[in-house]
């Protein structure tokens, strides 16, 4: 096995978030499920842009917001993920690479344009997510850069990426890539509306042995497992995967390595302000620590604390240094 160059090559969703924020009288006028996440057409994304407040565009998608996190903390990230030759497209290309992350996806021509989401935040933090996956969901077997992904210690997946059937195709095939390379597999479930609609798929890969380290909320396992009791779930998956990582909100969040257990609290804020990408921060934390050779214990609390810093501000990237925050914590 050859020395690994990268720390994490993470596949998923290239998309670009616009985020407003809105009462609740206007997510009821829209006739949306408050804090839930939908897809929809572009048609759609155009109707409810043009009735949304003043927005804010930030590069978004989950396994991007990932790597951007593991980048603030000093990690050394590739990113794969298709984008259309659009302006949202160049965008979501220029802020990445900004972040020191190796992207070179080839952008697709013609229609459907880039990804974008429209994230609507109530006062009271909670966001409503409208998703057109336009571009991303037609990234090909053939745009996977192999190289990349067996370079990396960690090949990061999308959940909400196993929807359409040629990123599906080649997510198996990365898979395939890191498993000959020697290197560890993650998976974050993304959503409990992924998990309903590919649980059979993905208790294949956990089943099949081909998955070291799985990111989950509580709803997410539970559902996974098709179970209201939680320490019955995280028994149920811990005894398939090497790790396994579960936030559970304002409770803190586990890991199960090796079948031991660990816990760590949820580190303390003074105003939630939109909870977008905390799952995602925490996964960046947790796996910054692991790569840096720390404890698990550690890389709880790292994931702790990049989760915390998120949800103190709008959208899914840290705008804090994360480093910094880390060090005042840990030493």
């Amino acid at each position: 096995m050859t020395e690994a160059t990268l720390d994490i090559v993470a596949i998923g969703n290239a998309i670009v978030d616009v985020i407003a924020q809105a009462d609740d009288a206007f997510i009821e006028s829209e006739g949306l499920p408050k804090g839930s996440m939908r897809l929809i057409d572009e048609s759609t994304a155009a109707i409810l842009y043009s009735h949304m407040g003043p927005g804010r565009e930030i590069s978004g998608g989950s396994a991007a917001n990932t790597v951007a996190g593991m980048a603030a903390l000093g990690a050394k990230c590739g990113f794969i993920g298709q984008v259309a030759d659009d302006q949202l497209g160049e965008v979501f290309a220029h802020d990445i690479r900004a972040n020191g992350i190796a992207f070179n996806t080839p952008t697709r021509a013609g229609e459907p344009t880039t990804a974008r989401c429209l994230i609507l935040v109530t006062p009271d933090a909670q966001r409503t997510m409208n998703t057109f996956l336009g571009a991303s969901q037609y990234l090909p077997a053939s745009a996977l850069d192999r190289d990349l992904i067996a370079s990396a210690k960690i090949l990061y997946l999308e959940g909400y990426l196993w929807d359409p059937e040629e990123p599906r195709v080649a997510m198996r095939a990365a898979i395939e890539v890191a498993r000959a390379a020697g290197r560890a597999v993650a998976f974050t479930l993304s959503d409990a509306f992924c998990i309903s609609r590919h649980r059979a798929d993905f208790r294949a890969l956990i089943d099949g042995g081909l998955i070291d380290i799985l990111f989950a909320n509580e709803g997410e396992l539970l559902s996974l497992v098709e179970t209201d009791d939680f320490d019955a779930a995280v028994a149920t998956i811990a005894a398939k995967v090497p790790c396994l990582v579960v936030t559970r909100g304002a409770a803190g969040a586990i890991a199960v390595v090796d079948g031991a257990s660990h816990s760590v609290p949820a580190e303390p804020i003074a105003q939630i302000v939109d909870t977008t990408g905390a799952g995602d921060l925490f996964a960046a934390g947790f796996m910054a620590g692991q790569v840096q050779g720390r404890s698990v214990d550690d890389c709880l609390v790292m994931g702790a604390v990049a989760a915390a810093e998120v949800i103190s501000h709008y959208g899914a990237r840290p705008e804090a240094k994360l480093d910094q925050l880390v060090r005042a914590r840990l030493g």
